[in-house]
Protein backbone atom coordinates (compact mmCIF):
# COMPACT_ATOMS: atom_id res chain seq x y z
CA UNK A 1 0.00 0.00 0.00
CA UNK A 2 1.49 3.78 -0.87
CA UNK A 3 2.46 5.14 2.05
CA UNK A 4 0.26 8.88 2.43
CA UNK A 5 1.55 10.10 5.66
CA UNK A 6 4.18 12.64 3.80
CA UNK A 7 0.31 14.16 3.00
CA UNK A 8 -0.83 15.06 6.42
CA UNK A 9 0.84 18.48 7.10
CA UNK A 10 -0.55 19.95 3.93
CA UNK A 11 -3.89 18.50 4.97
CA UNK A 12 -4.08 21.07 7.76
CA UNK A 13 -5.85 18.86 9.99
CA UNK A 14 -8.95 18.69 7.37
CA UNK A 15 -10.32 15.78 6.58
CA UNK A 16 -10.58 14.68 3.11
CA UNK A 17 -13.95 13.95 1.37
CA UNK A 18 -14.47 10.73 -1.08
CA UNK A 19 -16.88 10.67 -3.43
CA UNK A 20 -17.28 7.07 -4.88
CA UNK A 21 -16.76 3.78 -3.33
CA UNK A 22 -15.18 1.26 -5.78
CA UNK A 23 -11.97 0.01 -6.18
CA UNK A 24 -10.44 3.33 -6.55
CA UNK A 25 -12.13 5.10 -3.94
CA UNK A 26 -12.33 2.49 -1.13
CA UNK A 27 -8.03 2.36 -2.12
CA UNK A 28 -7.87 5.65 -0.62
CA UNK A 29 -10.13 5.12 2.38
CA UNK A 30 -7.40 1.94 2.89
CA UNK A 31 -4.63 4.28 2.71
CA UNK A 32 -5.52 6.86 4.63
CA UNK A 33 -6.63 4.73 7.27
CA UNK A 34 -2.87 3.81 6.99
CA UNK A 35 -1.19 6.57 7.26
CA UNK A 36 -3.90 8.38 9.79
CA UNK A 37 -5.54 10.56 7.47
CA UNK A 38 -9.08 11.58 8.07
CA UNK A 39 -11.92 10.72 5.33
CA UNK A 40 -15.47 10.61 4.87
CA UNK A 41 -17.20 8.77 2.37
CA UNK A 42 -19.59 8.39 0.01
CA UNK A 43 -21.29 6.40 -2.74
CA UNK A 44 -25.23 6.63 -4.19
CA UNK A 45 -25.32 3.10 -4.05
CA UNK A 46 -26.43 1.58 -0.75
CA UNK A 47 -24.30 -1.68 -1.43
CA UNK A 48 -20.95 0.10 -1.93
CA UNK A 49 -21.85 2.15 1.24
CA UNK A 50 -22.17 -0.89 3.29
CA UNK A 51 -19.21 -2.28 1.94
CA UNK A 52 -16.67 1.17 3.31
CA UNK A 53 -18.92 0.96 6.66
CA UNK A 54 -18.07 -2.72 7.32
CA UNK A 55 -14.43 -1.39 6.87
CA UNK A 56 -15.10 1.13 9.74
CA UNK A 57 -15.36 4.27 7.09
CA UNK A 58 -17.08 7.47 8.41
CA UNK A 59 -20.21 7.56 5.88
CA UNK A 60 -21.76 11.13 5.01
CA UNK A 61 -24.02 12.42 2.13
CA UNK A 62 -21.81 15.38 1.91
CA UNK A 63 -22.74 16.34 -1.67
CA UNK A 64 -24.77 18.91 -0.64
CA UNK A 65 -23.01 20.55 2.19
CA UNK A 66 -20.51 22.52 2.98
CA UNK A 67 -17.22 21.53 1.67
CA UNK A 68 -15.14 24.14 3.20
CA UNK A 69 -14.87 21.78 6.31
CA UNK A 70 -12.91 19.27 3.97
CA UNK A 71 -9.07 19.50 2.53
CA UNK A 72 -10.01 18.30 -0.91
CA UNK A 73 -13.06 16.27 -2.94
CA UNK A 74 -11.29 13.03 -4.29
CA UNK A 75 -13.75 11.77 -6.98
CA UNK A 76 -13.75 8.25 -8.35
CA UNK A 77 -12.40 8.64 -11.85
CA UNK A 78 -16.39 7.35 -13.19
CA UNK A 79 -17.59 10.30 -11.79
CA UNK A 80 -18.72 13.06 -14.14
CA UNK A 81 -16.17 16.08 -13.65
CA UNK A 82 -17.33 18.19 -16.44
CA UNK A 83 -19.67 16.50 -18.74
CA UNK A 84 -22.54 15.71 -19.55
CA UNK A 85 -22.79 17.74 -16.20
CA UNK A 86 -20.79 17.80 -13.55
CA UNK A 87 -22.08 16.15 -10.48
CA UNK A 88 -23.49 18.60 -7.55
CA UNK A 89 -20.71 17.64 -5.48
CA UNK A 90 -18.33 18.49 -7.67
CA UNK A 91 -20.05 21.94 -8.30
CA UNK A 92 -20.31 22.33 -4.65
CA UNK A 93 -16.79 21.80 -4.26
CA UNK A 94 -15.11 24.44 -6.51
CA UNK A 95 -17.99 26.77 -5.09
CA UNK A 96 -16.37 26.73 -1.69
CA UNK A 97 -12.63 26.49 -3.33
CA UNK A 98 -11.96 23.37 -2.97
CA UNK A 99 -9.68 21.34 -5.61
CA UNK A 100 -10.87 18.23 -6.94
CA UNK A 101 -8.72 15.25 -7.29
CA UNK A 102 -8.62 11.83 -7.81
CA UNK A 103 -6.42 9.14 -6.53
CA UNK A 104 -3.28 9.10 -8.78
CA UNK A 105 -2.95 13.00 -7.56
CA UNK A 106 -3.15 11.99 -4.18
CA UNK A 107 -0.26 9.03 -5.10
CA UNK A 108 1.84 11.63 -6.97
CA UNK A 109 1.66 14.32 -4.26
CA UNK A 110 2.91 11.49 -1.59
CA UNK A 111 5.25 9.92 -4.07
CA UNK A 112 6.95 12.84 -6.17
CA UNK A 113 10.05 11.37 -6.65
CA UNK A 114 8.63 7.81 -7.59
CA UNK A 115 9.43 6.90 -11.35
CA UNK A 116 6.58 6.51 -13.74
CA UNK A 117 5.62 4.70 -16.54
CA UNK A 118 1.94 5.70 -17.78
CA UNK A 119 0.22 4.27 -20.90
CA UNK A 120 -3.22 5.85 -22.41
CA UNK A 121 -5.03 5.65 -25.78
CA UNK A 122 -8.80 4.70 -26.89
CA UNK A 123 -7.36 0.88 -27.27
CA UNK A 124 -4.58 -1.50 -26.30
CA UNK A 125 -3.98 0.67 -23.03
CA UNK A 126 -4.15 -2.83 -20.69
CA UNK A 127 -2.34 -4.80 -22.94
CA UNK A 128 0.60 -2.61 -23.07
CA UNK A 129 0.74 -1.69 -19.74
CA UNK A 130 0.62 -5.47 -18.88
CA UNK A 131 3.22 -5.77 -21.54
CA UNK A 132 5.83 -3.10 -20.02
CA UNK A 133 5.47 -4.57 -16.48
CA UNK A 134 5.97 -8.30 -17.72
CA UNK A 135 9.08 -6.68 -19.50
CA UNK A 136 10.56 -4.76 -16.63
CA UNK A 137 9.95 -7.81 -14.06
CA UNK A 138 11.89 -10.28 -16.46
CA UNK A 139 14.50 -7.98 -17.14
CA UNK A 140 15.04 -7.73 -12.98
CA UNK A 141 13.58 -3.97 -12.92
CA UNK A 142 11.82 -3.73 -9.31
CA UNK A 143 7.99 -2.72 -10.74
CA UNK A 144 4.32 -2.35 -9.69
CA UNK A 145 1.29 -2.41 -12.77
CA UNK A 146 -1.60 -1.18 -12.22
CA UNK A 147 -4.03 2.14 -12.11
CA UNK A 148 -6.88 1.34 -14.35
CA UNK A 149 -5.74 -2.05 -14.65
CA UNK A 150 -5.35 -4.35 -11.71
CA UNK A 151 -4.69 -2.77 -8.66
CA UNK A 152 -5.83 0.59 -8.03
CA UNK A 153 -2.85 3.24 -7.52
CA UNK A 154 -2.65 3.66 -3.90
CA UNK A 155 -3.15 -0.78 -2.87
CA UNK A 156 0.26 -0.97 -5.07
CA UNK A 157 3.58 -1.71 -2.95
CA UNK A 158 5.44 0.92 -1.90
CA UNK A 159 8.80 0.23 -4.28
CA UNK A 160 12.22 1.73 -3.23
CA UNK A 161 13.71 4.33 -5.40
CA UNK A 162 14.67 2.41 -7.74
CA UNK A 163 11.19 0.64 -8.65
CA UNK A 164 9.10 2.09 -11.34
CA UNK A 165 5.24 2.61 -11.31
CA UNK A 166 3.88 0.92 -14.50
CA UNK A 167 0.27 2.66 -14.39
CA UNK A 168 -2.87 2.52 -16.99
CA UNK A 169 -4.67 5.69 -16.89
CA UNK A 170 -7.79 6.59 -18.51
CA UNK A 171 -9.34 9.75 -20.18
CA UNK A 172 -11.27 10.30 -17.21
CA UNK A 173 -7.87 9.54 -14.57
CA UNK A 174 -6.12 12.43 -16.37
CA UNK A 175 -8.79 14.62 -15.80
CA UNK A 176 -8.06 14.45 -12.63
CA UNK A 177 -4.46 15.01 -11.92
CA UNK A 178 -3.84 18.16 -11.41
CA UNK A 179 0.01 18.31 -11.39
CA UNK A 180 1.32 14.66 -12.13
CA UNK A 181 3.58 14.64 -14.70
CA UNK A 182 5.22 10.57 -15.50
CA UNK A 183 8.54 10.30 -16.16
CA UNK A 184 7.32 7.98 -19.32
CA UNK A 185 4.30 8.99 -21.13
CA UNK A 186 3.13 6.70 -23.49
CA UNK A 187 -0.08 7.52 -25.81
CA UNK A 188 -0.70 4.45 -28.15
CA UNK A 189 -3.40 5.90 -29.89
CA UNK A 190 -7.01 8.16 -30.01
CA UNK A 191 -10.42 7.41 -31.69
CA UNK A 192 -13.59 8.06 -30.57
CA UNK A 193 -14.87 7.19 -27.20
CA UNK A 194 -16.35 8.38 -23.99
CA UNK A 195 -17.40 11.57 -26.02
CA UNK A 196 -20.11 12.20 -23.56
CA UNK A 197 -17.90 12.32 -20.65
CA UNK A 198 -15.55 15.48 -22.63
CA UNK A 199 -18.04 16.80 -24.40
CA UNK A 200 -16.92 15.76 -27.99
CA UNK A 201 -13.47 14.53 -29.62
CA UNK A 202 -12.06 18.43 -28.57
CA UNK A 203 -12.23 17.07 -25.32
CA UNK A 204 -11.44 13.74 -25.30
CA UNK A 205 -8.03 14.22 -27.23
CA UNK A 206 -7.45 16.91 -24.65
CA UNK A 207 -8.17 14.99 -21.40
CA UNK A 208 -5.40 12.51 -23.73
CA UNK A 209 -2.85 15.14 -23.88
CA UNK A 210 -2.52 15.63 -20.35
CA UNK A 211 -0.46 12.95 -20.19
CA UNK A 212 2.71 14.66 -21.40
CA UNK A 213 2.67 17.84 -19.22
CA UNK A 214 5.72 18.83 -17.38
CA UNK A 215 9.11 17.30 -18.48
CA UNK A 216 9.84 14.15 -19.31
CA UNK A 217 10.04 11.18 -22.24
CA UNK A 218 6.91 11.30 -24.62
CA UNK A 219 6.55 8.17 -26.90
CA UNK A 220 3.36 8.34 -29.10
CA UNK A 221 1.95 6.53 -31.82
CA UNK A 222 1.38 8.43 -34.57
CA UNK A 223 -0.41 6.02 -37.29
CA UNK A 224 -3.93 8.09 -36.13
CA UNK A 225 -4.57 11.29 -36.75
CA UNK A 226 -5.30 12.22 -33.82
CA UNK A 227 -2.42 11.26 -32.12
CA UNK A 228 -0.21 12.40 -35.28
CA UNK A 229 -1.33 15.99 -34.25
CA UNK A 230 -0.54 15.28 -30.86
CA UNK A 231 2.94 14.24 -31.29
CA UNK A 232 3.41 17.13 -33.45
CA UNK A 233 2.27 19.86 -31.23
CA UNK A 234 4.21 18.09 -28.71
CA UNK A 235 7.74 18.47 -30.48
CA UNK A 236 6.94 21.47 -31.00
CA UNK A 237 6.68 22.98 -27.56
CA UNK A 238 9.41 21.24 -27.02
CA UNK A 239 9.08 19.97 -23.26
CA UNK A 240 9.56 16.51 -23.39
CA UNK A 241 11.65 14.53 -26.11
CA UNK A 242 9.29 12.58 -28.02
CA UNK A 243 9.79 9.57 -29.65
CA UNK A 244 7.46 7.94 -32.84
CA UNK A 245 5.87 4.82 -33.31
CA UNK A 246 4.25 3.40 -36.43
CA UNK A 247 3.31 0.24 -37.53
CA UNK A 248 2.24 1.69 -41.24
CA UNK A 249 5.80 3.00 -42.44
CA UNK A 250 9.48 2.86 -41.65
CA UNK A 251 10.94 5.52 -39.75
CA UNK A 252 14.24 6.42 -39.45
CA UNK A 253 13.94 8.17 -36.45
CA UNK A 254 11.82 6.32 -34.08
CA UNK A 255 10.67 3.22 -34.13
CA UNK A 256 8.51 1.03 -36.40
CA UNK A 257 7.24 -2.13 -37.44
CA UNK A 258 7.51 -3.77 -40.96
CA UNK A 259 5.01 -4.79 -43.04
CA UNK A 260 6.17 -8.58 -42.41
CA UNK A 261 6.43 -7.83 -38.28
CA UNK A 262 9.99 -6.88 -37.99
CA UNK A 263 10.33 -4.52 -34.91
CA UNK A 264 12.92 -1.87 -35.46
CA UNK A 265 14.70 1.19 -33.80
CA UNK A 266 15.66 3.30 -36.25
CA UNK A 267 17.74 1.50 -38.74
CA UNK A 268 17.84 -2.10 -36.56
CA UNK A 269 16.10 -5.03 -36.07
CA UNK A 270 15.13 -6.30 -32.86
CA UNK A 271 12.91 -8.78 -33.43
CA UNK A 272 10.23 -10.35 -35.53
CA UNK A 273 7.18 -10.11 -34.03
CA UNK A 274 5.74 -13.40 -35.66
CA UNK A 275 8.10 -15.04 -32.84
CA UNK A 276 5.48 -13.56 -29.73
CA UNK A 277 2.41 -15.97 -30.07
CA UNK A 278 0.51 -13.38 -27.77
CA UNK A 279 0.73 -10.59 -30.07
CA UNK A 280 -0.87 -11.38 -33.29
CA UNK A 281 -2.24 -8.40 -35.03
CA UNK A 282 -0.62 -5.36 -36.35
CA UNK A 283 -2.43 -4.04 -33.59
CA UNK A 284 -0.44 -5.89 -31.14
CA UNK A 285 2.28 -5.01 -33.14
CA UNK A 286 1.66 -1.78 -32.19
CA UNK A 287 1.59 -2.51 -28.74
CA UNK A 288 4.81 -4.34 -28.37
CA UNK A 289 6.62 -1.41 -30.11
CA UNK A 290 5.27 1.03 -27.78
CA UNK A 291 6.07 -1.20 -24.60
CA UNK A 292 9.75 -1.39 -26.51
CA UNK A 293 10.47 1.98 -26.72
CA UNK A 294 8.59 2.80 -23.39
CA UNK A 295 11.40 -0.08 -21.80
CA UNK A 296 14.49 1.53 -23.69
CA UNK A 297 13.74 4.68 -22.22
CA UNK A 298 13.55 3.03 -19.19
CA UNK A 299 17.01 1.93 -19.52
CA UNK A 300 16.51 -1.88 -20.12
CA UNK A 301 18.76 -3.86 -22.47
CA UNK A 302 17.47 -4.22 -26.09
CA UNK A 303 18.13 -8.12 -25.91
CA UNK A 304 16.01 -8.62 -22.68
CA UNK A 305 12.76 -6.47 -23.98
CA UNK A 306 12.89 -9.11 -27.19
CA UNK A 307 12.77 -12.35 -25.06
CA UNK A 308 10.25 -10.21 -22.84
CA UNK A 309 8.32 -10.03 -25.87
CA UNK A 310 8.11 -13.51 -27.05
CA UNK A 311 7.46 -14.91 -23.77
CA UNK A 312 4.22 -12.65 -22.94
CA UNK A 313 1.83 -15.06 -21.85
CA UNK A 314 -0.60 -12.28 -23.32
CA UNK A 315 -3.74 -10.36 -21.36
CA UNK A 316 -7.28 -11.80 -19.75
CA UNK A 317 -10.05 -11.27 -22.21
CA UNK A 318 -8.14 -9.41 -24.67
CA UNK A 319 -7.65 -12.20 -27.53
CA UNK A 320 -7.42 -14.83 -25.08
CA UNK A 321 -7.36 -18.24 -26.54
CA UNK A 322 -9.26 -20.33 -24.30
CA UNK A 323 -9.23 -24.17 -26.29
CA UNK A 324 -9.00 -25.34 -29.18
CA UNK A 325 -11.54 -28.47 -30.78
CA UNK A 326 -11.43 -29.98 -34.46
CA UNK A 327 -9.33 -27.15 -36.06
CA UNK A 328 -11.54 -24.38 -33.68
CA UNK A 329 -10.28 -21.89 -32.12
CA UNK A 330 -12.30 -20.48 -29.24
CA UNK A 331 -10.86 -16.84 -28.35
CA UNK A 332 -11.87 -14.39 -25.77
CA UNK A 333 -11.79 -10.68 -26.91
CA UNK A 334 -14.35 -9.23 -24.09
CA UNK A 335 -12.38 -6.22 -23.52
CA UNK A 336 -13.41 -4.76 -27.06
CA UNK A 337 -15.90 -2.76 -25.73
CA UNK A 338 -16.22 -0.33 -29.03
CA UNK A 339 -16.13 -0.70 -32.99
CA UNK A 340 -12.05 -0.09 -33.19
CA UNK A 341 -11.42 -3.10 -30.48
CA UNK A 342 -13.61 -5.12 -32.47
CA UNK A 343 -12.16 -4.03 -35.82
CA UNK A 344 -8.56 -4.95 -34.73
CA UNK A 345 -9.80 -8.61 -34.07
CA UNK A 346 -11.75 -9.39 -37.42
CA UNK A 347 -8.88 -8.21 -38.70
CA UNK A 348 -6.85 -11.03 -37.19
CA UNK A 349 -9.05 -14.17 -37.59
CA UNK A 350 -10.46 -15.84 -40.70
CA UNK A 351 -13.12 -17.64 -40.61
CA UNK A 352 -14.66 -15.67 -37.81
CA UNK A 353 -17.76 -17.24 -36.03
CA UNK A 354 -18.62 -13.74 -34.16
CA UNK A 355 -20.44 -13.38 -31.23
CA UNK A 356 -21.26 -9.38 -30.57
CA UNK A 357 -23.17 -6.80 -28.72
CA UNK A 358 -23.85 -5.64 -25.59
CA UNK A 359 -24.44 -1.91 -24.55
CA UNK A 360 -24.90 -0.18 -28.18
CA UNK A 361 -22.08 2.63 -27.36
CA UNK A 362 -23.45 4.98 -30.18
CA UNK A 363 -20.64 5.53 -32.52
CA UNK A 364 -21.20 3.10 -35.14
CA UNK A 365 -19.72 -0.01 -36.53
CA UNK A 366 -17.66 1.75 -39.74
CA UNK A 367 -14.39 0.10 -38.25
CA UNK A 368 -15.73 -3.44 -38.32
CA UNK A 369 -17.40 -3.56 -41.57
CA UNK A 370 -13.82 -3.52 -43.39
CA UNK A 371 -13.60 -6.80 -41.74
CA UNK A 372 -17.04 -8.25 -42.26
CA UNK A 373 -15.77 -10.42 -45.23
CA UNK A 374 -14.04 -12.42 -42.73
CA UNK A 375 -16.98 -12.74 -40.45
CA UNK A 376 -19.00 -16.24 -41.42
CA UNK A 377 -21.46 -16.31 -39.39
CA UNK A 378 -22.73 -13.53 -36.58
CA UNK A 379 -24.20 -14.47 -33.30
CA UNK A 380 -26.06 -11.22 -31.88
CA UNK A 381 -26.53 -10.71 -28.17
CA UNK A 382 -28.33 -8.42 -25.38
CA UNK A 383 -29.32 -4.83 -26.12
CA UNK A 384 -27.57 -3.60 -29.29
CA UNK A 385 -29.19 -6.92 -30.80
CA UNK A 386 -31.44 -4.88 -32.99
CA UNK A 387 -29.28 -1.72 -34.27
CA UNK A 388 -26.24 -4.30 -34.91
CA UNK A 389 -29.11 -6.74 -37.15
CA UNK A 390 -30.03 -3.45 -38.93
CA UNK A 391 -26.08 -2.78 -39.56
CA UNK A 392 -25.36 -6.19 -40.89
CA UNK A 393 -28.37 -6.67 -43.05
CA UNK A 394 -27.01 -3.75 -45.15
CA UNK A 395 -23.80 -5.92 -45.66
CA UNK A 396 -26.23 -9.16 -46.49
CA UNK A 397 -24.25 -10.62 -43.74
CA UNK A 398 -25.94 -13.59 -42.03
CA UNK A 399 -26.56 -13.58 -38.69
CA UNK A 400 -28.56 -14.78 -36.05
CA UNK A 401 -30.21 -13.32 -32.79
CA UNK A 402 -29.20 -15.15 -29.32
CA UNK A 403 -30.08 -12.90 -27.01
CA UNK A 404 -27.69 -14.34 -24.09
CA UNK A 405 -23.93 -15.08 -23.94
CA UNK A 406 -24.48 -18.57 -23.17
CA UNK A 407 -26.96 -19.39 -25.98
CA UNK A 408 -24.70 -17.33 -28.50
CA UNK A 409 -21.69 -19.88 -27.81
CA UNK A 410 -24.03 -22.64 -28.01
CA UNK A 411 -24.67 -21.61 -31.83
CA UNK A 412 -21.48 -20.48 -32.84
CA UNK A 413 -19.70 -23.93 -31.55
CA UNK A 414 -22.21 -25.71 -33.26
CA UNK A 415 -21.51 -24.00 -36.68
CA UNK A 416 -17.96 -23.65 -36.55
CA UNK A 417 -17.97 -27.99 -36.20
CA UNK A 418 -20.76 -28.30 -38.52
CA UNK A 419 -18.72 -26.58 -41.00
CA UNK A 420 -15.53 -27.41 -39.81
CA UNK A 421 -13.43 -24.84 -41.74
CA UNK A 422 -9.89 -24.56 -41.95
CA UNK A 423 -8.39 -21.98 -39.51
CA UNK A 424 -11.74 -20.92 -37.92
CA UNK A 425 -12.46 -19.02 -34.75
CA UNK A 426 -15.40 -18.69 -32.25
CA UNK A 427 -14.82 -14.91 -31.97
CA UNK A 428 -16.03 -13.08 -28.59
CA UNK A 429 -15.55 -9.66 -29.93
CA UNK A 430 -18.56 -7.43 -28.35
CA UNK A 431 -18.25 -3.90 -30.26
CA UNK A 432 -20.09 -3.14 -27.27
CA UNK A 433 -20.05 -1.77 -23.74
CA UNK A 434 -20.84 -5.48 -20.97
CA UNK A 435 -23.31 -3.11 -18.78
CA UNK A 436 -26.23 -4.55 -19.72
CA UNK A 437 -26.24 -8.18 -18.71
CA UNK A 438 -23.26 -8.39 -16.92
CA UNK A 439 -21.32 -5.80 -14.12
CA UNK A 440 -18.15 -5.81 -16.12
CA UNK A 441 -15.88 -6.76 -19.57
CA UNK A 442 -14.17 -9.04 -17.01
CA UNK A 443 -17.41 -11.04 -16.42
CA UNK A 444 -18.92 -11.43 -19.41
CA UNK A 445 -15.14 -12.72 -20.57
CA UNK A 446 -15.71 -15.53 -17.86
CA UNK A 447 -18.91 -16.39 -18.49
CA UNK A 448 -17.93 -17.16 -21.93
CA UNK A 449 -14.47 -19.14 -21.10
CA UNK A 450 -16.65 -21.10 -18.84
CA UNK A 451 -19.75 -21.60 -21.93
CA UNK A 452 -16.70 -22.98 -23.94
CA UNK A 453 -15.40 -25.33 -21.74
CA UNK A 454 -18.92 -26.78 -21.12
CA UNK A 455 -19.57 -26.99 -25.23
CA UNK A 456 -16.47 -28.50 -26.01
CA UNK A 457 -16.57 -30.87 -23.45
CA UNK A 458 -19.50 -32.19 -24.26
CA UNK A 459 -18.58 -32.46 -27.79
CA UNK A 460 -15.23 -34.21 -26.86
CA UNK A 461 -17.57 -36.89 -24.76
CA UNK A 462 -19.73 -37.35 -27.99
CA UNK A 463 -18.25 -38.55 -31.38
CA UNK A 464 -18.06 -36.01 -33.93
CA UNK A 465 -20.75 -36.16 -37.01
CA UNK A 466 -19.26 -35.60 -40.44
CA UNK A 467 -16.59 -32.50 -40.67
CA UNK A 468 -12.64 -33.30 -39.37
CA UNK A 469 -11.84 -36.26 -37.37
Amino acid sequence: MIDLSPLKSSLKGKPLAVLGLGRSGLSVFDACKNAGIDCVLWDDGEDMRKAAKDKGATIEDFTGGDFTRFAALCLAPGIPLTHPAPHPAVIAAKKDGLEVIGDMELFHRAKPEAKTIAITGTNGKSTTTALIGHILQHAGVECAVGGNIGEAVLGLSDLSASGIYVLELSSYQLDLMASFSPDISVLINISPDHLDRHGGMEGYIAAKERIFRGKGIGIIGVDDDGSAAIFARQRKEGTRRMTPVSCLRPMTQGVFVSAEGELFDGPHGVVDLNTCPALRGRHNWQNAALAYTACRAAGVDTRAIAKGLQNFPGLEHRQKIVTSLHGVTYVNDSKATNDDAAAMALSTYRPIYWIAGGKDKGGGYDKCSKYLSHVRHAFLIGAAEDVLAAWLDKYKKPYTRCGTLEKAVEAAHALAQKEALDHATVLLSPACSSFDQFKSFEQRGDVFCEAVRRVTAATKASPKKGGKA
